[in-house]
């Protein structure tokens, strides 16, 4: 009998237990960083297995209780992606969606035995929490179940790319260069799966689920301007009106360092971090533009595959990604000599919070993450260097940052809001610059280099308008809950 080609290749599957029994029972997809139906390599796997074997397939869905501590901003936007996917999933594939709550050490497991399910498809994250949970599942699911992780986040798999911990882009690059013309290819499209879900698709109450998860997290708001969902997504890279590819491509090489243009930038960090776009369909659809737009394309194509996939690779091979003992040794080195300098300024994480700081430029950017929940790049930098400068060590400069990015950004939580912190505090995929107090050999920013690159008043004007208009709409929304509660 003649093979049959794997539809997905064999590089971005990765077998992390091999079942000893027949393939008879169905297929479950365990969806946690792809979040779409769309040129996802991870479901494309499951179909395709579960139709080779003759059985069915479902999509199983865990929610934590405030994932590393995510609050509704970030839950709220996620949530509701999620139930536009799942009414898109039962319309097109009519693939039924199960979603738990709790623990996926508890609930992947006990789903999988209820099914009597033979293979566990799973998403890839270089996350320590998630790869210790996969772990832990492959304990403790029956003898006969094989579990197979797919990378379909990044576009050159993560253990293809590299073996082991790269020191910078320069030494990441070429390898994924060389392998973009092997997997950087147009994804097949998927249809209804041959055998259907015996049983029906419990119901979700998304109204009721959304409110529970947005009243809990409601320490930091909602976004307004952030449409969640694949469509959303998509409309935001190929759309008509404001599409990045389709009208703001050509400022973006020169733009995107700017932080008085936000728009020079794609927008797609939060689909991309929530898995609600593909960064393969991005590339696809950034190639095809790129005779017109060669310098924009190019420069969209190193921070969206080459950036991205090397904060994968440091999270992955240095499980130490969001701590002084994850930096490189020169680095900690420099920083506990000068652990004890003299700083100008000493501020509390309250503080700092509140943005509370003798820098307008700082507080600006502190003001632009809370109320619009997304940090200009350029600022990032600054902000962070800023941190190390006004704490009691880098070690607390390192966890305050995490805590502020993780806590407000829409795309917080992820391997290049870590890199970015590490980057700016312990010189990770950096080299060690002229020696100076605090900072020792790390890289060094100040108000004055900003001023030099940007209007740094309009960017401060620029934030008063985004928090003024910010503070109105929750004053209106709350004015509203009142006025119903009254006539209710």
């Amino acid at each position: 009998m003649a093979s049959v080609t794997p539809v997905v290749q064999a590089g971005r599957i990765r077998v992390l237990k091999q079942g000893s029994g027949p393939s008879i029972g169905p297929v479950v997809y365990w969806m946690f960083r792809d979040q779409r139906l769309r040129d996802n390599w991870a479901l494309i796997h499951a179909v395709d297995q579960a139709n080779k074997a003759n059985v069915p397939v479902a999509i199983a869905f865990n929610l934590f209780d405030q994932f590393l501590g995510a609050k509704s901003r970030q839950l709220g936007f996620m949530l509701r992606g999620l139930e536009k996917l799942q009414d898109n999933l039962e319309s097109t594939l009519r693939i039924p969606f199960f979603l738990f709550q709790g623990e996926a050490v508890d609930t992947i497991p006990n789903f999988l035995k209820e099914c009597g399910a033979s293979l566990l498809v799973t998403d890839f994250s270089p996350l320590r929490d998630v790869r210790s949970w996969k772990e832990k599942i492959c304990e403790k699911v029956g003898e006969s179940v094989t579990v197979h992780e797919i990378d379909a986040h990044n576009i050159v798999p993560l253990w293809v790319a590299s073996d082991k911990l790269e020191y910078s882009a320069r030494t990441i690059r070429g390898k994924i260069n060389k392998l973009l013309p092997e997997y950087l290819i147009e994804l097949p499209a998927i249809g209804p799966p041959k055998l259907k879900w015996p049983s029906s698709n419990p119901p979700i109450d998304w109204p009721k689920l959304i409110a529970d998860v947005v009243r809990k997290g409601a320490e930091v708001a909602e976004l307004e301007w952030c449409e969640p969902g694949e469509d959303a997504a998509f409309e935001v890279l190929m759309g008509s009106k404001k599409g990045f590819l389709t009208t703001r491509l050509k400022n973006y090489s020169t733009d995107r360092n700017n932080p008085l243009k936000p728009q020079a930038l794609s927008g797609l960090s939060p689909y991309l971090h929530f898995g609600q776009i593909s960064a393969q369909r991005s590339a696809l659809e950034a190639r095809k533009v790129r005779k017109n737009y060669a310098q924009a394309v190019d420069a969209f194509l190193e921070e969206m595959i080459v950036r991205r996939e090397l904060a994968d690779n440091f999270c992955y091979y240095q499980p130490q990604y969001d701590s002084l003992q994850g930096a490189w040794e020169w680095a900690r080195k420099t920083l506990m000599e000068h652990a004890s300098d003299k700083r100008e300024h000493i501020y509390t994480r309250e503080q700092l919070e509140k943005a509370q700081t003798a820098d307008p430029l700082w507080n600006a950017s502190q003001l632009e993450m809370v109320h619009y929940g997304k940090m200009h790049g350029f600022m990032r930098m600054y902000w962070a260097k800023k941190i190390l400068e006004w704490t009691n060590g880098p070690e607390e400069a390192l966890a305050i940052s995490i805590y502020l990015n993780d806590k407000y950004h829409i795309d917080g939580r992820d391997p290049s809001g870590y890199v970015g912190c590490m980057w700016s505090i312990c010189g990770i995929h950096d080299q060690g610059w002229r020696e100076r107090p605090v900072f020792g050999k790390i890289r060094y920013m100040n108000y004055a280099g900003c001023k030099r690159k940007f209007n740094v008043d309009g960017y401060i004007s620029y934030v008063k308008r985004l928090v003024g208009e910010s503070k109105k709409r929750k004053a209106e929304a709350v004015l509203d809950k009142k006025a119903k509660e009254l006539h209710s």
